[in-house]
């Protein structure tokens, strides 16, 4: 039964007004709310009053009682009707636990884009878990979800790349090796920094490839793009994330051009100074260059051609972008542009934007080598897992060492990206996010392994119903049943941070529950084992939806 569901209906019919209840932020105050204060003024009465009148009127058989606090009416579950109906749902519906039916409509999420022939760095980390979690989001609330990567696999980047290679290193043998594709890109910046004749040397290899026509460079180009795509594919598995679409710049490079030329014709855009522009000014969004003066083009261009390639291809209701906060003003300008061209899908075109992350010494850079590599940062986190594990097991083998140390190292990092809101930027302390205690990664896996412990210790399987409820107890089942409702709210508000809040306030009120309600040997063992089953359950569903595996041991 949903309880909350089932009260709405009481006071909706009483009042003929759809009914919003809310969570009082303490027992006391009851299970449920109902706030009479928009009601009252329909009626043009004193909330307070209204409050008092309508909460006579309503009764059911799984209500202990109704009271009034000043325009609030506080409904409160008999605890062990509440304790029983909340365990028997999660431990029949299990891994469905907490899906919904908001709709059946297919969202396309874009995300990640690491673009070959550079690194891939923390900062994609935090799109590429974003994007992964909003996507088991929707799907757990009823969307159809299409997960989709565009990556930049040629442009100037790759030409720069391309030129210091051919320049500097044409005699060392290709690398699958991530730091060394990076350190050339790195490089190549440096040397064409303040070096007009080497920028005019790297336009003409990105004129080439636009071209198609140099065989050997060509054949060098593939080469090496898929050197960056190996190594990309091997993260993404370590990260819980996959795609079922991958698109490239080099596809939607032709399609670009010729949308640009079109937009040209029928007025839409504009020359100047022999580059084809959208003069979005009068909007407040500037100017947006679609094709450079040589004829070549630019990211815009390529949008433009990829939104048309997703709503056609692939029939879908809504795009959702998930793209670094620096990007932020060519979105606009991209749905802008749609819009005058007279897309009909504009509206349906959405940027979540993905704020920087910084360390204590600040930000970084591709440009600059100032950057963190996920391959490195990776290490230093498995580090300190290692540590913290063989404190606890010193005598763990290897292999299983690598296994837990690992599943740890990238709980850390997904949780420290996903707790904090996605406007907002971090600041990330590899310390600090890898303890075990407070809100972090691993905080959450020590308590769900503490869980599995304890029923791993007892025997005792059978449901008892319970003689009485402990306030402790009813708090841990309160929160188990606010799952569906905080996926509910992440899917409507497309935040993964709301799942990351509800599953640290899980685990804090699993460890409440433990210090004041013994579970082995205790007259209430049957009932309570049941009750930690139903939280390792809940547990590991919110964690799925952050991306995040489970160990049931330490």
């Amino acid at each position: 039964m949903d309880f909350q569901e089932e009260i709405s209906k009481l006071i909706t019919k009483e009042t003929k007004q759809p009914a919003t209840l809310e969570v009082p932020p303490d027992d006391k105050l009851g299970d449920y709310a109902y706030p009479c204060f928009d009601l009252a003024q329909q009626q043009k009465k004193s909330p307070v009053l209204l409050a008092q009148e309508l909460s006579k009127k309503i009764k059911a058989d799984f209500l202990e009682k109704i009271d009034t606090k000043g325009p609030y009416i506080n409904f409160f579950i008999k605890p062990i009707l509440l304790a029983t109906t909340t365990i028997k749902t999660i431990l029949k519906e299990k891994e469905d636990y907490g899906k919904q039916n908001l709709g059946k409509e297919t969202v396309m999420i874009e995300y990640s884009q690491a673009n070959t022939h550079k690194a891939f760095h923390i900062g994609h980390v935090r799109g590429t878990s974003m994007g992964e979690s909003l996507a088991r989001i929707l799907e757990y609330a009823g969307k159809k979800v299409l997960r989709a990567n565009y990556q930049g696999d040629t442009g100037m980047h790759v030409a720069k790349w391309l030129w210091c290679y051919l320049t500097y290193h044409n005699n060392e043998p290709l690398k699958k090796d991530e730091q060394w594709i990076a350190n050339i890109y790195v490089e190549a910046v440096q040397k064409l920094e303040n070096n007009p004749e080497a920028e005019e040397k790297a336009a003409a290899i990105n004129k080439k490839l636009d071209e198609g026509t140099d065989k050997k460079l060509i054949d060098l180009w593939k080469n090496t793009r898929k050197l960056s795509l190996d190594a990309f594919e091997t993260i993404y598995r370590e990260l819980n994330t996959r795609f079922d679409y991958y698109f490239f710049e080099s596809q939607v490079e032709q399609p670009g051009k010729y949308i640009s030329q079109q937009l040209l014709e029928k007025g839409i855009a504009e020359q100047s100074e022999d580059a084809i522009i959208m003069n979005l000014e009068k909007y407040n969004l500037g100017v947006w260059v679609l094709l450079r003066k040589d004829g070549t083009a630019l990211y815009s261009a390529k949008d433009l051609a990829l939104a048309q390639q997703k709503f056609q291809a692939y029939d879908v209701d809504q795009s959702i972008h998930i793209v670094g906060k620096a990007q932020e003003l060519h979105f606009y300008q991209l749905f802008k542009t749609l819009e005058l061209m007279g897309f009909p899908q504009a509206k349906k075109c959405h940027y979540i934007p993905v704020n920087e992350i910084r360390f204590p010494w600040g930000k970084m850079s591709s440009r600059t080598g100032d950057n963190i590599l996920y391959s490195n940062f990776k290490k230093e986190l498995l580090e300190l897992a290692k540590k913290a594990i063989t404190e606890r097991n010193p005598h763990l083998p290897e292999q299983e060492l690598e296994k837990r140390a690992l599943t740890i190292a990238i709980a850390c990092l997904k949780y420290a990206m996903l707790k904090q809101d996605q406007n907002k930027g971090i600041i990330f302390n590899k310390e600090e996010a890898m303890k075990f205690e407070g809100e972090t990664g691993p905080y959450l896996l020590y308590s769900y392994a503490r869980a599995h412990s304890i029923i791993n210790k007892s025997t005792k399987k059978k449901y008892q119903e319970p003689a009485i409820i402990h306030d402790k107890e009813k708090q841990l089942i309160k929160h188990l049943a606010q799952l569906p409702e905080a996926i509910q709210q992440a899917a409507n508000e497309t935040e993964p941070a709301i799942i990351a809040h509800y599953a640290y306030q899980l685990a804090q009120h699993f460890n409440e529950f433990y210090h004041h309600c013994p579970v082995i040997g205790s007259e209430e063992e049957a009932y309570r084992l049941q009750l930690v089953q139903a939280y390792i359950i809940t547990l590991e569903n919110a964690l799925y939806l952050l991306g995040i595996d489970t160990l049931q041991e330490m």
